[in-house]
C-alpha cells in the first residue's frame, strides 16, 4: 500500500520554498539524487506526477498542490510537537509564540512580556508579525499559540477570542497641522491629506473601512510604512496624517510633537483580543498571560 512519509513532506515544502530540486536537497541536507528518487517512488506508488518542469521553474500538479497544502498544515504542528518534546526533556515548559496582527500593540506587548517572563521562568516568548497565510490560519496550523488582534472571528469553530482592553482609533496630526485644533474630522477633510498607514489590506484598515469607505472619499495619497516610530517621525515631520491608537499617541507625544483627534463625532472605538485555540485554553501559562495582559491596559 502506498504511504506518505514526513520526507515527501519535506520536499515538496522545501521545493516551495527554494525553488530549485537542487536547493531544496541542499537544505534538506540530502543529495539530489536521493530527494529525486524519493519523490519518483512516491510518485510510482499513487501513479501521480507531484510536480513538472517549465525551463527552470518547478511546477506543482493539482496533486502536488494538495500535498504541498497538507505539508504546510502538518509539518508545523509535528515540529512544534518535537519543539515542546525537547524542552521538556530540558526541563522546560515551552515556548509561548505571539502572533501580532495589530502592529502599534507591540509596544503594548513588551509591557505585558517583561511581568511574563519574569513569573514564569520555564516558558519563553517569541513574537511572529508575519504569517505565510494569516493569524487564524497560524492559530490553525500550530504557528502559533496567541493572536493578538482587533478584528476577532469570533464564530470560528476550534478558536475563542479574549477581550483584553478597548481604545480609541484616531487621526494623527503634527501640531501645526491645521486640523490640530478640530474637536474631531470628517471624512472629507482627508481628501486633501497624505494619509499614512501599516502595510495592511485597505479592508483591514478602520480608517478606510469604518471612515472613509462609507463615505465613498479617499485620500490625496496612501503611504504604506512598517514601522511605528518612522510612520511616527513622518507624521511628526508633516509629510502626512496617520491613523494610530489613541494610547500610542499619548506615550509618544514626549517624543513627537503630535495631536490625535476624533475621526467622525462619536469617535471609533476598538477593542484588542487575545485569539486562542480553545483546547489550550487549560494550558495554565497561557492563562496566566491573557490574564496579566488584561492588567496592562493603555
Amino acid at each position: 500500500m502506498a504511504r506518505i512519509e514526513r520526507m515527501h513532506l519535506e520536499i515538496v515544502r522545501a521545493i516551495q520554498t527554494h525553488g530549485s530540486v537542487t536547493a531544496a536537497a541542499e537544505s534538506l541536507f540530502v543529495t539530489q539524487s536521493a530527494l529525486s528518487h524519493s519523490i519518483r517512488k512516491l510518485e510510482e506508488s499513487f501513479n501521480l506526477k507531484i510536480w513538472y518542469r517549465e525551463g527552470k521553474l518547478i511546477r506543482f500538479t493539482q496533486g502536488g498542490e494538495y500535498l504541498l497544502s497538507f505539508a504546510n498544515r502538518v509539518l508545523p504542528q509535528l515540529e512544534r510537537v518535537e519543539a515542546q518534546l525537547h524542552q521538556f526533556a530540558l526541563g522546560e515548559r515551552g515556548t509561548l509564540r505571539i502572533g501580532m496582527e495589530c502592529h502599534p500593540c507591540y509596544q503594548w506587548l513588551l509591557k505585558v512580556a517583561g511581568p511574563f517572563l519574569n513569573a514564569w521562568p520555564n516558558v519563553d516568548l517569541d513574537v511572529n508579525q508575519r504569517f505565510q497565510f494569516g493569524g487564524i490560519e497560524a492559530l490553525f496550523s500550530h504557528d502559533i499559540d496567541l493572536l493578538v488582534t482587533p478584528d476577532p472571528l469570533e464564530k470560528t469553530k476550534g478558536l475563542i477570542f479574549e477581550p483584553v482592553f478597548e481604545y480609541e482609533q484616531v487621526l494623527v496630526v503634527n501640531t501645526d497641522h491645521p486640523l490640530n485644533v478640530e474637536d474631531f474630522v470628517v471624512p472629507e477633510q482627508l481628501a486633501k491629506e497624505v494619509l499614512i498607514t501599516y502595510p495592511v489590506s485597505v479592508e483591514r484598515l478602520d480608517v478606510f473601512s469604518l471612515f472613509l469607505t462609507p463615505s465613498g472619499v479617499l485620500p490625496k495619497q496612501h503611504k504604506l510604512i512598517e514601522a511605528t516610530e518612522v510612520m511616527l517621525q513622518m507624521i511628526a515631520c508633516g509629510r502626512g496624517v496617520g491613523a494610530l491608537p489613541r494610547w500610542l499617541v499619548l506615550e509618544q507625544q514626549s517624543q513627537f510633537p503630535l495631536v490625535p483627534i476624533k475621526l467622525g463625532k462619536n469617535g471609533i472605538n476598538k477593542k484588542l483580543y487575545l485569539g486562542v485555540r480553545k483546547r489550550d485554553t487549560d494550558i495554565d501559562y497561557i492563562r496566566a498571560f491573557i490574564k496579566m495582559s488584561r492588567k496592562q491596559i493603555c
